[in-house]
């Protein structure tokens, strides 16, 4: 810590205070010295905990309390921005951007100024992202500035208190949609008093602000009206039923957080809820125990659209429960591992629409009905010979019925499967195993990409093998990962040595990226 004894004027409210250092965010902890170095420090504590030094000790001394053993540091006050008011940064993001200004010579500033005045009072959004708002300023202004905003988006700003967002937003008696991501906000006493700042908000959205679902439930009460709710990579693990709150939510996005899976239902306990994404939460298994399998359950009487990507779903049974939701219509349900025996993901989107008879979108893709009908006679043709042997038409196998619930209103729609065109398993051969594996080498711009095909039964340390005797590099120092055409901008590490390509859902087509240390 460097000495500098000239020290700009700390606010006397800054403990809880946001700030900007640089590009970095962080929440003051502690003002005061630290000696023996002398003059005023600023304890942080940083939204990104790899940007600290410590706990809030020093020197054997404790000053503040950090979440994350290196996720603080002590700066200088001068080293950071406590940020504007709504007001200040309303006028330098539009007023400084005004088209056609006066030249020099026009001798009428103050006219002037009053059509920029004018000219925000008939703005309809306010975009303020990364500007640095740290408040409402002074009282009843932002109502006679900018009346008629429906649209204000205060991400990444510098407020750090739920009561200073209702400060603004009860001055934005038009207001629709708010965006607040990348916020840390302090919670407000009894938030049920504060419903009429957000009167009229209707879309909400908030992401990664550190927030659990208890907190969301906590602070619903001021939106009664909110249809839209984004809450996606937050800090969500256990889901509770709300209660008296978010009734009105139509579309709900909770993804990219580590959900216990169990706890979904709860969320059945919205009524309208149309649209619901699930995806990259960890989910694996879904259970509707109310209906039997074919039958329909009373949960999530009228979702329409289902987004469960990037997850952990391995098993058709959890599609069969899917298939209970009586409005579903719309699946996106790409990259997880539903397989099939050829290992073909058109064969899985056949099997995932033959199961799902009401849906007419998958994967953003409509489904027509001559698509529809070949998944189903597909569908009947691939599984026939399981069927006659748990009894054919007599059924007398229970088994089957519950693994292929759809099954029998397929015979009703389309007649029984002929012995003859029954699509027996046949056993797979090298050929039809093989996977067109392309490797790539990204840290390693004049190595050319190879593709080579491998059986989809390899393990790992088997094509690791195969890469050291390519590169001459020990198998212990590489590193794999590898990505799909599907989703090009994502990787998914390859982990253990032990597993197959097919554990790791790898398809034909696909990249594997290799590095070493």
């Amino acid at each position: 810590m460097g000495v500098d004894l000239t020290e700009p004027e700390v606010p006397a409210d800054a403990v809880g205070r946001r700030v900007l250092c640089g590009v970095d965010r962080a929440t003051v902890r502690y003002v005061g010295p630290v000696p023996p170095t002398p003059g005023l420090w600023l304890g942080v504590e940083w939204d990104d905990p790899s940007r600290g030094k410590h706990d809030g000790s020093h020197g054997g001394v404790h000053y503040f309390t950090c979440r994350h053993s290196t996720g603080a540091s002590f700066v200088r006050p001068a080293k950071v921005n406590f940020g504007v008011d709504y007001l200040t940064a309303v006028r330098q993001i539009y007023h400084d951007n005004t088209e056609n200004e006066p030249s020099e010579d026009t001798p009428i500033p103050v006219m002037w100024t009053h059509v920029k005045e004018q000219s925000l009072q008939n703005r309809t959004s306010v975009l303020l992202h990364k500007t640095g708002v740290n408040g409402a300023g002074a009282e009843g202004e932002i109502r006679k500035a900018t009346p008629n905003v429906k649209w204000l988006d205060l991400s990444r700003s510098l407020i750090s208190r739920w009561s200073d967002v209702i400060d603004i937003c009860e001055q934005l008696e038009r207001l629709e949609k708010l965006v607040l991501s990348f916020n840390r906000l302090r919670l407000t006493s009894d938030p049920s008093l504060h419903c009429q700042a957000f009167c009229r908000l209707t879309v909400l959205t908030l992401h990664d602000c550190d927030l659990t679902w208890p907190q969301i439930l906590e602070c619903a009460p001021m939106w009664p009206q909110l249809e839209e709710l984004s809450v996606l990579e937050n800090n969500i693990t256990e889901l509770q039923r709300p209660v008296d709150v978010l009734q009105n939510i139509r579309r709900l996005n909770i993804s990219s957080n580590p959900l216990q899976q169990e706890t979904v239902l709860c969320l059945s306990a919205l009524p309208r809820l149309e649209l619901l994404n699930l995806s990259n939460t960890g989910l694996s298994i879904i259970r509707f125990e109310d209906a039997a399998p074919g039958c329909q359950t009373a949960m999530f009487p009228n979702l329409k659209e289902l987004y469960v990507n990037d997850n952990n779903i391995s098993e058709w049974c959890v599609v069969d429960e899917l298939a209970k939701l009586r409005g579903l219509v719309k699946l996106s349900c790409r990259h997880n591992r539903l397989t099939t025996s050829d290992r073909n993901r058109k064969t899985a989107d056949q099997i995932l629409i033959a199961k799902l008879g009401r849906l007419s979108v998958l994967n953003n893709c409509q489904i027509h009905a001559e698509e529809r009908r070949g998944a189903e006679l597909d569908y009947l043709k691939m599984f026939g010979e399981e069927w006659l042997k748990a009894g054919g038409p007599v059924q007398s196998n229970t088994e089957f019925a519950c693994q292929h619930p759809r099954y029998q209103s397929l015979i009703d729609k389309y007649g029984a499967p002929e012995e003859g065109e029954l699509k027996k398993p046949q056993p797979m051969t090298l050929k039809n195993q093989l996977l067109k594996i392309t490797f790539v080498f990204p840290d390693d711009a004049e190595r050319s990409q190879i593709e080579k095909k491998l059986p989809a039964s390899m393990i790992v340390q088997k094509m690791k093998g195969f890469l050291h005797r390519l590169l001459k590099i020990p198998a212990t120092d590489l590193r794999l990962s590898y990505s799909s055409p599907m989703k090009a901008e994502t990787e998914f590490e390859i982990d253990n040595d032990l597993k197959t390509l097919f554990f790791y859902s790898i398809e034909d087509g696909d990249q594997v990226l290799v590095r070493w240390s």
